[in-house]
């Protein structure tokens, strides 16, 4: 069986800008902090609908839902748990 021509493999060269990406510190803070907040926005535009009195539809379950996934795809950015896991082997 032969691997997918696309599968990075250890001994595969990692391209300059995905290395630039994980060792440049405020590319990550300033990439994850704009996702974080992003989706702090997202969220305080549903809690806003439901605070005025507006039902609880699933248009606003969606949204709360994307925000948290939002913020959740900023910290993992910021905190790079894969290259962190690279670093220790």
């Amino acid at each position: 069986m032969s691997t997918a021509t696309g599968a990075p493999t250890k001994d595969a060269p990692v391209s300059k800008t995905n290395q630039m990406f994980k060792t440049c510190w405020s590319c990550r803070m300033l990439s994850g902090g704009g996702l974080i907040l992003s989706g702090g926005y997202v969220y305080s535009i549903a809690r806003r609908v439901m605070r005025q009195g507006g039902p609880t539809s699933m248009g606003t379950v969606a949204q709360i839902t994307f925000a948290a996934c939002l913020a959740a795809w900023g910290v993992v950015i910021v905190t790079d748990p894969v290259g962190r896991e690279l670093k220790r082997t």
